[in-house]
């Protein structure tokens, strides 16, 4: 684990470097979790020159050796401002130019911990601690690769848990049930603070159309509290089911949909659902290092308009413009498979392919799965077919 975590912190010098910053002091429990393997309230400070300190608010009984560190590197601290204090008295100087997590704390987070580097340049370090996140080690593609072949197991019983008359709500439990059996944590971890959801969504009929306030590939109109996903609306004959849920086995998230139906569904939903993997197989061929986000999102839509779907891909009255994202610790890591995103791909990176089409009075067809970027094209993480299941087979 040692080495595993010197990898990560590798990739955050890397970005300081490059951005010319002295120190990051990092407090989210995501990028906690990155560099340490396991969440605490507190703080984790890392210079430039790979000094890491563990700043420990709570639990109050953690012991430096749970963190791997020297004793001299890890305090129980009561607040921020006895850091600098802290740095001092191991003869470590402070600061010129600090990161902080900007776009995940509140403004009263950044002013106090500003007030504690005062004579410091405090810039906001979260987009480029994302892109540190967005390459893969080998534990980690691993830890993908694992947590995709334990949701692909769950996926193959959805059959069975389908009954004749049931709501899409009432389907989506038994899927949930379904997913923390099979040993999901049950955490949907978003990045940024707009975007809430449960362990994913189930889409039937004209549900998979409704809007949503969420960014998110598809909308729902879930619950006013909660609005993505599922409703109490029956599935009924002749309309395809589309579940996406989250797959979070280990911590790490792979991203997998696929689509059922109940019974045929008209032959303009499994054309739609052909042009979903047409776009699927031209994205995973690119997937390679050196490709464009930008080049292969426009890719994928010149697919879909020569099938005459455009209006309706990635929804309908409300498009999600993108057909990529990035996962990990989050499900939506960087980069992003958009237009204007002129991120390079490299290799390691990882990110889920969801090309998904809308059909008036049927539902949503189409597929996801999530690829890991590699010299031979993307890596597909999940075996199972990508083909519409009919439910009443079963």
């Amino acid at each position: 684990m040692l080495k595993e975590r010197q990898l990560h912190i590798n990739r955050i010098l890397q970005k300081m470097q490059e951005n010319q910053v002295e120190a990051c002091l990092i407090s989210t429990p995501v990028n906690t979790f990155y560099v340490f393997g396991r969440i605490f309230n507190g703080y984790t400070y890392l210079d430039a020159d790979g000094r890491l300190l563990g700043l420990v608010r709570r639990p109050t009984d953690l012991k430096a050796r749970d963190l791997n560190l020297p004793e001299e590197d890890f305090f129980l601290i009561r607040k921020p401002e006895q850091i600098p204090q802290f740095l001092l008295d191991r003869g470590l100087r402070l600061p010129g130019c600090l990161w902080l997590e900007g776009e995940e704390m509140p403004q009263s987070q950044w002013a106090r911990l500003s007030a504690c580097f005062a004579a410091a340049r405090i810039l906001n370090g979260s987009h480029a601690l994302r892109q540190a996140r967005s390459v893969k080690t080998l534990r980690e593609q691993a830890l993908l690769r694992e947590s995709a072949r334990r949701h692909e197991a769950v996926y193959r019983h959805i059959p069975e848990v389908y009954r004749p008359g049931m709501t899409q709500t009432e389907l989506a439990v038994e899927v949930e049930y379904l997913m923390r059996k099979g040993g999901c944590l049950g955490l949907f971890r978003t990045y940024g603070n707009d975007m809430e959801a449960h362990m994913g969504s189930l889409l039937s009929g004209d549900n998979a159309a409704v809007s949503s306030p969420y960014d998110f590939a598809l909308g729902g109109a879930g619950h006013p509290s909660n609005p993505i996903g599922a409703d109490d609306s029956p599935i009924l004959e002749g309309q395809s089911v589309l579940v996406d849920m989250c797959g979070n086995f280990n911590g790490y998230l792979d991203d997998l949909s696929r689509c059922f139906s109940v019974g045929r569904l008209p032959q303009a939903a499994y054309r739609a659902h052909q042009t979903a993997l047409e776009i699927q197989a031209y994205i995973q061929e690119q997937l390679r290092p050196g490709s464009v986000c930008e080049d292969i999102y426009n890719g994928a839509l010149d697919i879909v308009r020569r099938a005459g779907l455009a209006d309706r891909f990635m929804g309908k009255a409300q498009q999600a413009h993108f057909v990529g994202h990035g996962t990990g610790l989050v499900i939506n890591e960087l980069p992003v498979l958009a237009p204007r995103m002129k991120d390079v791909l490299q290799a390691g990176m990882v990110l889920a392919v969801e090309p998904k089409i809308i059909i008036d009075d049927v539902g949503a067809v189409g597929t996801e799965n999530t690829f890991i970027v590699t010299e031979n094209g993307g890596e597909k993480l999940a075996g199972l077919s990508d083909e519409i299941v009919d439910l009443t087979d079963n």
